[in-house]
């Protein structure tokens, strides 16, 4: 603190305190809408800033003991009593300084925060303290310390992904990190899972309604997925619509089955519940599920070559699920086998069509190298996604593989020339992931108009990638090392 000259002392935080103040009294009716667009994007990423401070200020108090000088009950309870903050609210902080902090040891050497950049993201305002704690949830499940390879690129993946996605998107990008970590099932192996899985129906209540509990195994939910991803789309099988359709709704009028969707109020839970009194129907069985999305109503699981010469890893489902590789080898020696040929990029090879409509064929590959909906930050799976032309059919654009994509019903809508529209461009051969499809956001999301891609559907990829700079990095240290000692053993040719 210092003084103004009158007796009165300034605090650090007064320029703070009055910008806020000036920004409170200022009438927001005269500004356009772009300005008040930008000013609350300028809010939200100062409000982030503060929070990596709040973090530094933490380290402080604990630091200097000032709860013991104080007389609270530790660090939690000095912060509960001069914030007045909830008991959840105070230990969340405590454990976001320890985590995103820069501590000092009793020599006064300081030591890199815990995870160094989930706070570097933090403290430049691209992140939020609600990305920063499921970066840590998730953190906390990767096997190994700190100080290993593989949780320093998980930490550096799931940062990178944060600036630019929700904080929704961490916990589908870590069990993705979690199994490509864990090809071993060193986490959860199978006899885990079967002694875990079970059903569990409750006694029928007075009102009739039974509860519903349970585990269900890798192999149940991707074979149940597929089922429910047909019967709970929205508008289908809904008791109460009568004009609900049913049963193979690919060959329904489509604009009776978007007039469905519009009507439909249920929340998914009732949808999968009505989905499942359609599949016990007497007479329904597999065989008259019918299509979904041009592609039979089946299990689809995509594996890699190399996972399958190791026998590790996990197959992926085309509804954003993952199946231990052992089990998914067991569902594949009764399915229909296909292969796919994909590019060094993950890419299919040229696959075309002279007609709008993609092929079953092409869908399939776009399941195994797309896996869900391109668009950033969307976690659709394949299975609730449409195959998207690029560069548009009306436009010019082809019905191939370089030109198709997925994306979902609602994401596909957004592509469009008038306001507030997305656009999507294929990335050129000299981009860091050439032959993916980007979106360019409409200007009150992103004013720079900058592509981006979709990583939710594709974390182990960016994983390798972090993994191969770490590891290069290592590697260049410990040259540098070697190359100091061989200095240093060298005789001094200036010696007498």
């Amino acid at each position: 603190m210092s003084s103004n000259g009158d007796g009165a002392e300034q605090r650090v935080a007064d320029p703070l305190l009055s910008a806020v103040t000036d920004l409170l009294e200022q009438p927001l009716t005269g500004l356009s809408d772009d300005k008040v667009t930008q000013l609350l994007r300028d809010v939200e990423r100062s409000g982030r800033m503060l929070a990596a401070l709040t973090n530094r200020l933490t380290v402080e108090v604990v630091e200097r003991h000032i709860p013991a000088r104080a007389g609270a009950h530790g660090p939690k309870g000095f912060l509960m009593e001069t914030l007045r903050l909830s008991s959840q609210e105070a230990g969340r902080r405590i454990a976001a300084a320890h985590c995103l902090g820069t501590w000092r040891d009793m020599s006064g050497e300081t030591h890199e925060p815990r995870h160094p950049r989930t706070a570097a993201a933090l403290a430049d305002g691209d992140i939020s303290a609600d990305h920063a704690n499921r970066i840590a949830a998730i953190l906390k499940r990767v096997p190994g310390s700190t100080a290993d390879p593989e949780f320093e690129a998980a930490e550096e993946v799931l940062a990178e992904h944060a600036r630019t996605g929700s904080p929704d998107d961490i916990a589908k990008v870590g069990d993705a990190i979690l199994a490509y970590l864990d090809p071993y099932g060193k986490l959860t192996d199978d006899q885990d899972r079967k002694r875990m899985r079970g059903i569990m129906i409750g006694r029928q209540r007075a009102d009739g309604m039974s509860p519903l509990r349970g585990e269900l195994t890798p192999t149940l939910r991707a074979l149940l997925d597929p089922v429910v991803a047909k019967l709970a789309r929205p508008g289908m099988n809904n008791p109460d619509d009568p004009e609900s359709p049913s049963g193979d709704c690919e060959y329904v009028d489509r604009e009776a089955m978007v007039a469905a969707a519009a009507r439909d109020t249920r929340t998914a839970a009732q949808r999968n519940h009505d989905a499942l009194v359609a599949l016990l129907q007497p007479g329904m069985s597999a065989d008259k599920l019918g299509a979904h999305r041009g592609l039979p109503v089946s299990t689809i699981l995509t594996m890699s070559i190399a996972d399958v010469e190791r026998a590790a890893g996990v197959a992926t489902t085309a509804t954003g699920g993952t199946v231990p590789l052992t089990e998914a080898l067991q569902l594949a020696e009764q399915s229909q086998p296909f292969l796919a040929v994909f590019d060094h990029n993950g890419l299919p090879l040229h696959f075309g069509r002279a007609k709008r409509l993609a092929t079953a064929a092409q869908r399939m590959a776009l399941i195994a190298s797309v896996r869900g909906c391109t668009r950033p930050g969307c976690d659709a799976p394949a299975s609730l996604c449409a195959t998207h032309h690029v560069t548009d059919w009306i436009k010019g654009g082809p019905t191939d593989i370089g030109n198709e994509t997925l994306a979902c019903d609602h994401c596909h809508a957004l592509v469009h020339d008038g306001p507030g529209g997305w656009k999507t461009i294929v990335l050129g051969p000299d981009s860091q992931h050439p032959g993916r499809t980007a979106w360019i956001a409409p200007p009150h999301i992103d004013s720079t108009r900058t592509p981006q891609i979709n990583h939710r559907h594709h974390p182990s990829e960016l994983l390798a990638e972090a993994m191969a700079r770490i590891h290069h990095r290592d590697e260049q240290q410990r040259q540098q090392h070697r190359h100091r000692l061989k200095q240093l053993q060298r005789p001094d040719s200036h010696a007498a």
